[in-house]
């Protein structure tokens, strides 16, 4: 069984889905297999990547996590993978497939009872017995939503950080910091306010026109002038986006000491 495919599904990601659940459906550990990401929503392009749920019942799930890289090589000419412990994600395991252009599928191998809690709704290709629609009718899909409070207690001291490295004459630091701005908070915040999904700096091309703009000035060039007007940047867009309803105690003398460095830094660079 394999749920009708979307419009927009490029051919080499048809033929390998297709495969896979060839494959999947015969080892009898697994009972279900899901697609997630831009297949829900039907935006895929060749530039897309594949995003796969592999489902195993509470017997069989340790098993496929353990033999994740032999699964993997199932399904393909596989080029390369690893696990994704860098997104505290280890049940993931990121993969680079040989075809007439590399492809590029997130395996991620969960347990039955582990559907009951995830941030979207994917899209059953394949299943034992209507388990995944049975698991996937417990609970709802919900993607974390920023933590305002939480980046407010700490967004001022790293203004002050990433002001110190520009003063310095860090600015490889200074920018790498600026970025973890973007993805951390500016982008989140943006993305929420928009009601799109607050994952980092995914879709910012989608924001109406003004917070594109706010978030276009947290670029910088390789110049200290460059870096601290970034810097204001951030400063500007965070102000405009964190929320002003009264949920969020502002921490302002933290804000002003803040501030009051990076004008002071720029002043001494000028």
């Amino acid at each position: 069984m394999i749920n009708e495919f979307p419009r927009t599904l490029p051919a080499p990601h048809r033929r390998f889905l297709t495969n896979s659940v060839g494959v999947l459906s015969s080892d009898p550990r697994v009972v279900g297999v899901a697609a997630g990401g831009s297949f829900i929503a039907d935006t895929m392009d060749e530039f897309s990547d594949l995003d796969v749920v592999i489902v195993g019942d509470a017997s069989g799930h340790p098993g496929l996590l353990a033999d994740r890289m032999g699964l993997a090589e199932s399904l393909g000419s596989l080029l390369a993978a690893f696990s994704g412990e860098h997104v505290a994600e280890p049940r993931l395991l990121v993969c680079l497939y040989e075809g007439e252009h590399p492809l590029h599928v997130d395996l991620k191998f969960v347990s039955v009872v582990d559907l009951a809690v995830r941030v979207e709704n994917p899209v059953v290709l394949w299943e034992r017995d209507a388990v995944l629609t049975r698991a996937l009718s417990d609970g709802a899909a919900a993607y974390p939503p920023p933590t305002y409070q939480w980046i407010e207690d700490r967004f001022w001291v790293w203004v002050h950080y990433a002001t110190s490295k520009v003063g310095r004459g860090e600015l490889f630091e200074a920018h790498d910091f600026l970025a973890y701005l973007r993805g951390a908070v500016l982008g989140p915040l943006a993305l929420a306010r928009a009601g799109l999904r607050p994952s980092g700096v995914r879709h910012l091309e989608r924001l109406p026109a003004g917070d594109l703009d706010l978030l276009r000035g947290t670029v910088a060039g390789m110049s200290r002038a460059e870096s601290i007007r970034a810097l204001r940047a951030s400063v500007s867009a965070y102000r405009t986006l964190r929320p002003s309803d009264g949920s969020v105690v502002f921490r302002a003398a933290a804000e002003r000491a803040a501030v009051s460095y990076l004008e002071h830094v720029e002043a001494s660079a000028a």
